[in-house]
């Protein structure tokens, strides 16, 4: 079946010739074993850390072990330490898989990931100006600087591409969002030249890492994750009638330009919330949505769940390497996906079938 007849069966909700219930399977597979993949990693990630508390020890006191129960030390390691960073390594999973699927679909470009909205160079500028005139060094301060100036940034970005008349196209939009995010660069490299201190602090934010953050962080930004989550469900219909073009998707009786628009309002909080928890994350938006697109095809709601399911389980797995590769140091996180999402992506632009996957996108 070709790519625009697999799309349109998409938008219609049946399939031309073959019955589809072999690839629905395909997906319903994927989709259980990466959920049972995640729950094991979650399992580990409680278990296992930089730390001297053993993993017996954990699973004792997991398990609820008087004696374990009792111990300070364990109930930091585990509660206090591993299960915010644990839960945060989900979030920020689900919400880069998520932002980078909704993307990808509404550009129509396989390369495009979040930076392209700006949200990582507005988050950046927006801690380099917290750190540097407002002296906020808390966690819980940083993230709500970061929080602020990934989503302004994509607000700037959306209120200038959608004016104009190509408003809301998506070269429109990647234009303004690469020109407003050197801008932001330029801004943020000219405020660090004279502030030690504060490059200091943002070294340690820019690399990327999960460790250091709280569960009331989480629980704050949750209202927001769940907003940009619902936002992407509903756009997953139109943005399969996108996928066959702009004129059929008007023919349908959507509206590109303002689907596009909503989309990127999506986009950026999703991507806003990640990056003030973990700071910029390379790679995972982008690399996620080709894994979910060879499975579900043209399926933009099979596509939205696996590429959540699958940047999960990649964070989480790589939070768990980072912790004891250089124990009992650790490693950023951001390194060890660069390591792997650097080699990878040339494999699939190499790669007949997964070129193919993001082509049709």
């Amino acid at each position: 079946m070709s790519s625009v007849q697999e799309r349109r069966a998409a938008v219609s909700g049946t399939h031309s010739g073959q019955h589809p219930a072999p690839k629905r399977r395909s997906v319903l597979r994927a989709a259980t074993v990466l959920t049972v993949l995640l729950l094991g990693l979650v399992l580990t990630s409680l278990l296992v850390g930089s730390g001297a508390s053993s993993p017996g020890r954990a699973w004792d006191y997991l398990l609820g072990d008087p004696q374990a129960r009792a111990d300070a030390q364990l109930r930091l390691a585990v509660m206090d330490v591993r299960l915010p960073r644990t839960l945060a390594a989900v979030l920020v999973g689900v919400c880069l898989g998520l932002a980078g699927c909704l993307l990808q679909a509404a550009t129509r470009n396989p390369l495009a990931e979040t930076g392209l909205l700006g949200v990582n160079a507005g988050a950046a500028f927006a801690v380099v100006c917290g750190l540097t005139f407002f002296e906020a060094e808390s966690s819980t301060a940083l993230l709500g600087w970061a929080l602020a100036g990934g989503i302004t940034a994509s607000a700037v970005v959306l209120l200038l591409a959608a004016s104009g008349r190509t408003a809301g196209s998506p070269l429109r939009l990647v234009l303004v969002g690469s020109a407003l995010g050197a801008t932001f660069h330029g801004l943020t490299s000219y405020v660090l030249l004279g502030t030690r201190a504060t490059f200091d602090t943002y070294r340690y934010w820019t690399i990327g890492s999960l460790a250091g953050v709280e569960t009331g962080d989480l629980l704050d930004l949750l209202p927001l994750v769940l907003l940009g989550l619902g936002t992407a469900l509903a756009c997953s219909r139109p943005l399969s009638a996108l996928g066959l073009g702009d004129d059929s998707a008007r023919s349908l009786g959507h509206h590109p330009e303002r689907v596009r628009l909503v989309v990127a309002g999506a986009v950026s909080l999703l991507a806003g919330c990640a990056v003030a928890v973990a700071g910029p994350i390379a790679f995972l938006g982008l690399l996620a949505p080709y894994a979910a697109r060879a499975v579900a095809g043209a399926r933009m709601t099979a596509q939205l769940l696996l590429s959540a399911l699958v940047a999960a389980d990649v964070l989480l797995l790589a939070d768990l390497l980072a912790r004891i590769v250089i124990r009992p140091w650790e490693t950023p996180v951001s390194v060890l996906l660069a390591f792997v999402g650097g080699p990878l992506l040339i494999w699939i632009a190499r790669s007949r079938r997964m070129s193919t996957a993001g082509a049709s996108a």
